[in-house]
């Protein structure tokens, strides 16, 4: 599962996150460790666009807040990405940010959270580029280690069920 702040206009228009070009700099950190769009969820902390694109208020964050928490209980994913700094301060605290806490995974009851820098970050800073594949390369061994992480959690069901479960909610 995907995490980041909120949708810009391409987003917001579309109704899907991570359409536009930080969304295809997703996708390509994504290939890169042999996974596709359709095999993870993406959702941000705030479900709709903030006016002129700004950062979203802590009231807004809060206002959301409980639909991201349904959306994670519901998929019940055993590792979330937290992409840039909203989204790790929403599901891990105040304390974290990703320029301190990018790829070191913290576990939390039964879920791994895997803060990382945005993908759109690494658009208007291209060091952090490397930064992100690498980060993604943690990601790929974490979830290679699915079962060393949670050895007593149920086995996963099927992506065609999962599916169908997501959609009677959409």
């Amino acid at each position: 599962m995907f995490v980041g702040e909120g949708p810009g206009q391409n987003e917001d228009e579309q109704g899907r996150p991570f359409v536009g070009a930080a969304g295809k700099f997703l996708t390509e950190l994504l290939e890169s460790i042999g996974l596709k769009r359709s095999d993870v969820f993406i959702t941000n902390i705030v479900k709709c666009r903030p006016p002129k694109n700004r950062a979203p208020r802590k009231s807004e964050i809060e206002a959301c807040n409980p639909y991201l928490q349904s959306q994670i209980r519901l998929i019940n994913p055993r590792i979330v990405c937290a992409l840039g700094t909203p989204a790790i301060t929403t599901l891990m605290g105040d304390e974290y940010s990703a320029s301190r806490f990018h790829g070191k995974p913290l576990t939390k009851g039964e879920v791994t959270f895997l803060p990382m820098y945005h993908p759109a970050a690494a658009l208007y800073y291209a060091s952090l580029k490397e930064t992100l594949f690498h980060d993604f390369q943690i990601l790929k061994k974490l979830s290679e280690n699915e079962e060393a992480l949670h050895p007593d959690a149920p086995k996963s069901v099927e992506p065609s069920e999962k599916k169908q479960t997501l959609e009677k909610w959409a």
